[in-house]
């Protein structure tokens, strides 16, 4: 798709000239969809399952079972399959809030200050009631809906003469006696003037998404330096804590907090669980939320300037019961021109008409899809639960490209293995390989003794090109991301022979490592007089062409066999 030039900026274009007749920066996948808990609505790197459990939660709890969304089990299975940065953009059902805690001060007389006035108020950077942990303590200090995900404060130290005290935050589910401490915050102050000034030193930045802009935006004066909490308000300040003779003022003192500790409270946004997970998704419900739920991150990830990705999935939204959103993504996808979609056609329980069907709805060389759903042990629950293929692949990917490149096809036994898949919810036969084959479907097939392998790699542009084959895809994904990062540092230069020669002396051993390692055939870059005529640069405008010939894939592999006759000559 040509872009059209109106502000100053690298413009790419696209040729496909291969129709068929009868070290670039590293960016990772990225995923929307629901967690147990986190920030909603924020677009959040995350580079490994330990910190993307920490930020995001694991299993939740519905009654007396444990259930897991698609969301972390795919985050476990791409980091596990070498994955190195995952974005993720949780959304919600409804609206969700931060729990809030007040750390009192000692009572000051009425005529300057309200008796128990809370010294600041510090709010949880994740939403969602699960981070209440609101409660009285029990005889050994617990709190009775403390736990894992959520967390409680602790004022440890309270020094009047230096106006100073240390907040300690707590893990939700441990005790007096056997504290879990997550973070020490040491030498604090209520003085606003101060280099150690509670707001400054924890943060009070407030992220939250502008539907109206498409934007994430940001209140609040300090970065967030905490990994769990900010400061919403500090009501009892003390500027200029000492006097001249640097000793503490006594209207100043008493402000400071108490030693004391206690919990959050106050945060709403429940979780629906139970049957709304795993294969029992259906029209309307998609892990207890609706296609509208997912309206904000889709738009918000559109814009490939602030969130960086090659790889995109939705596991829980299908083509069949939610062709809104997807084609909303594969359009967004195409526009930013540097990431490809997995998406799924169907739900649990289909066939593979139906898969091939909704396919052919889409015409797309940005998106494609995989069937059968898959059963696997969730590393979380432990329970054998069926997925959407797309919960898998970003692993797949992420395997495919730490052994070999983003050229490579991400199928077959040497990159395709699904060696932590149980089993498919439909053993495919050779005919109905062949079907999702021809309707742009990619089958996930069962070899007996060689186990559940991706055998496609196919896009889903119908017209038959090199761009309808995923490797190649991904190797123009590839070379736009580099080479245009390269042009970057060529807005507003000069438009002269040095600065294309330092273009090209970028560009060409790059191109010629790509085709080192398989990637192209053959390659030409031009930039030149040729391209960069007179008129050309008197529109403000430096040229370049990029010829390239993919390396094509043998997915088909024909061996004839001859028999000849007795005393042949093999010659």
């Amino acid at each position: 798709m040509a872009e059209q030039i109106i502000s100053p900026g690298v413009f790419t274009n696209e040729n496909d000239q291969s129709q068929v007749t009868s070290q670039p920066p590293v960016v990772g996948a990225a995923i929307i969809g629901p967690t147990a808990k986190g920030p909603v609505e924020i677009p959040t790197l995350v580079t490994s399952y330990s910190q993307f459990k920490q930020i995001f939660g694991g299993a939740v709890t519905s009654g007396s079972d444990t259930y897991n969304f698609f969301t972390g089990i795919t985050a476990y299975n791409y980091f596990n399959n070498g994955g190195t940065s995952l974005l993720v953009a949780r959304v919600v059902s409804g609206s969700g809030a931060q729990a809030y805690t007040s750390a009192t001060s000692t009572p000051i007389s009425a005529s300057t200050q309200a008796a128990s006035q809370p010294a600041f108020v510090l709010e949880t950077l994740s939403k969602g009631i699960i981070m209440n942990s609101s409660s009285s303590e029990g005889s050994a200090g617990q709190l009775a809906s403390g736990s894992l995900d959520n967390i409680r404060w602790q004022i440890s130290q309270r020094d009047t003469a230096s106006g100073t005290f240390t907040l300690l935050i707590r893990q939700g589910n441990d005790t007096t006696n056997t504290p879990s401490v997550l973070e020490t915050w040491s030498g604090l102050s209520l003085d606003p003037k101060a280099s150690n000034f509670i707001g400054s030193v924890i943060g009070d930045y407030n992220y939250y998404y502008n539907s109206s802009n498409n934007q994430v935006e940001v209140s609040g004066s300090y970065p967030n330096k905490s990994a769990y909490v900010r400061v919403k308000s500090v009501n009892l300040t003390t500027p200029d804590y000492f006097d001249n003779n640097g000793v503490a003022k006594s209207q100043y003192t008493s402000s400071l907090p108490l030693v004391a500790s206690g919990s959050f409270t106050s945060a709403t946004g429940d979780i629906k669980a139970g049957a709304l997970f795993y294969n029992s998704i259906g029209s309307g419900n998609t892990q207890g939320l609706v296609s509208d739920n997912y309206t904000n991150m889709i738009n918000l990830l559109s814009n490939k300037d602030d969130y960086k990705y090659n790889v995109l999935v939705t596991p829980g939204l299908y083509k069949a019961d939610y062709g809104t959103p997807i084609s909303n993504i594969i359009i967004n996808t195409q526009n930013r021109g540097d990431a490809i979609y997995v998406a799924d056609m169907v739900g649990y329980g289909s066939t593979v008409a139906l898969a091939v069907t909704n396919a052919a709805t889409i015409d797309n060389s940005y998106a494609t899809t995989y069937w059968p759903w898959l059963q696997i042990s969730d590393p979380e629950t432990g329970k054998n639960v069926w997925v959407p293929a797309s919960t898998m692949m970003p692993g797949v990917y992420a395997f495919n490209d730490s052994v070999a490149a983003e050229w490579f096809a991400p199928a077959g036994f040497n990159r395709g293995g699904l060696g932590n898949v149980l089993r498919v919810e439909q053993k495919l036969s050779q005919s109905s390989r062949d079907s999702l084959y021809l309707g742009k479907v990619n089958p996930i097939a069962t070899f007996p003794g060689q186990g559940i392998v991706v055998f496609g790699q196919k896009t889903l542009q119908t017209k038959a090109s090199a761009l309808d084959r995923v490797n190649v895809r991904r190797l123009l994904i590839a070379l736009k991301n580099y080479i245009g990062g390269v042009s970057n540092n060529l807005v507003f230069e000069q438009n002269s022979i040095a600065t294309r020669n330092s273009f090209l002396s970028q560009v060409n051993p790059y191109l010629a490592s790509v085709q080192q390692r398989q990637g192209l055939y053959a390659y030409k870059v031009v930039m030149d007089e040729s391209n960069n005529t007179a008129d050309v640069i008197d529109r403000n405008q430096l040229v370049g062409a990029i010829y390239i010939q993919p390396t094509k894939t043998a997915e088909f592999v024909v061996l004839n066999f001859n028999i000849l006759p007795t005393g042949a000559s093999f010659e």
